[in-house]
């Protein structure tokens, strides 16, 4: 771990390096008035929007949309099947096909509003999620786009499983910049110490508008959940019909962009986690590698200086647009190839999810071997991306 002491607030990283502008917010967090303690930055950390991806924020008394981000909920599902690889093999190509068939990825939803009885029940009025209500059944069980993916994966013992990464798709998208661009407008009126330009507008918790966007922000993350599981059981019909495999154990679910009220250092605090998950002591976990490199499931350390948290997948070293110029399209594809891995790579176009656009796994894992314990090791055999 690694400590600076330069801000009003510490910041503690579990990474040796990290891109300027990421820095840039990282300092601005830290110089945050309701920062608790200290900023902790998981290995997997990059630029994103206000906030880098791979960011744990306390805060006491506000909560901040953008250090949650626009796809609330966003997280994985795993579970192991009954299924050998040596049984899944004649099988897979197929097993693939049919999955595109049932499961709408990228801006793709269904046709139909699916099973109203799915979505989250017992919330009273919300008013972005319930104007976006019929939009948000026919987008429950669909992908949604960039790094969101179904893969197909194998453990060291030779079983197969199925991982899923997901979020709220395009209700979440629209909660947040609503409560977004009321936090901005408030701030403004309140003549708020926190620069704009810090892209981090703040909404006291107890404030009306603070207690309805954490209801929503609720929501969005239950129907993140349910849209994952409901993925999940479509795949798992598929492959069952294919080999009559049966999951074995319960469904792993773990989610990466979310605040909760939780008690750290004796203080009950709002913890923000931008692309970083939960990672308290004994808490089972999820952490994928990119497209054709491992993934693993974990157990959680508690270390209370990551504010019990870990990094949520490999992170990127490059933007979209960067992988797209920078990046060999046939050595990415012989990559995949040569590991025998059926994927999505066809063109420049998806060379943003390529393996060459995200930091080495291994290291990321090294660098957090104090914040989590790998439970199981898996390789990947088939992958649908977003």
């Amino acid at each position: 771990m690694k400590i600076i002491t330069t801000e009003k607030k510490e910041i503690k990283m579990w990474l040796d390096e990290i891109e300027d502008g990421a820095m840039e917010q990282i300092k601005h967090l830290a110089n945050l008035p309701f920062t608790f303690k200290h900023v902790a930055i998981m290995p997997d950390s990059h630029q994103g929007y206000g906030m880098p991806i791979g960011g744990v924020l306390a805060t006491q008394g506000v909560i901040i949309p953008n250090a949650v981000g626009v796809d609330i909920g966003c997280g994985m599902c795993a579970v192991k099947t009954s299924l050998k690889i040596e049984d899944l093999n004649p099988h897979l190509k197929t097993i693939m096909s049919e999955i595109r068939k049932v499961i709408p990825v990228g801006f793709n939803k269904h046709e139909d509003m699916q099973d109203e009885d799915l979505m989250p029940k017992g919330y009273t009025y919300l008013e972005v999620s319930f104007s976006e209500y019929e939009n948000a059944r026919r987008s429950l069980g669909t992908l949604g786009g960039g790094n969101h993916f179904i893969e197909i994966q194998k453990d060291t013992e030779g079983f197969v499983w199925i991982m899923i990464h997901s979020g709220s798709r395009n209700l979440g998208k629209q909660v947040a910049d609503y409560y977004n661009k009321i936090a901005i407008e408030l701030n403004k009126k309140w003549h708020s110490s926190v620069p704009e330009e810090y892209e981090l507008a703040f909404l006291p918790e107890d404030s009306k508008e603070g207690k309805a966007y954490l209801n929503e922000m609720q929501y969005c993350v239950d129907f993140a959940l349910t849209n994952r599981k409901l993925m999940m059981e479509r795949v798992m019909i598929i492959i069952s019909k294919e080999t009559n495999a049966v999951v074995i154990g319960d469904i792993i679910n773990i989610a990466h962009n979310y605040a909760s009220k939780e008690k750290h250092f004796g203080k009950e605090v709002w913890v923000h986690r931008k692309g970083a998950t939960l990672a308290y002591k004994d808490t089972i976990g999820i952490i994928p590698g990119s497209q054709g490199t491992k993934s693993y499931i974990v157990r959680g350390k508690g270390n209370i200086f990551s504010f019990k948290s870990c990094s949520h997948g490999a992170g990127r070293k490059m933007g979209r647009k960067q992988a797209e110029r920078e990046l060999n399209l046939e050595e990415e594809i012989k990559l995949l190839n040569d590991k025998g891995i059926l994927h999505g790579i066809r063109g420049i176009s998806q060379l943003d999810e390529a393996t060459g656009a995200y930091k080495d796994i291994d290291i990321v894992m090294k660098n957090q071997e104090d914040l989590v314990e790998v439970l199981v090791e898996l390789t990947p055999l088939a992958v649908i991306k977003g």
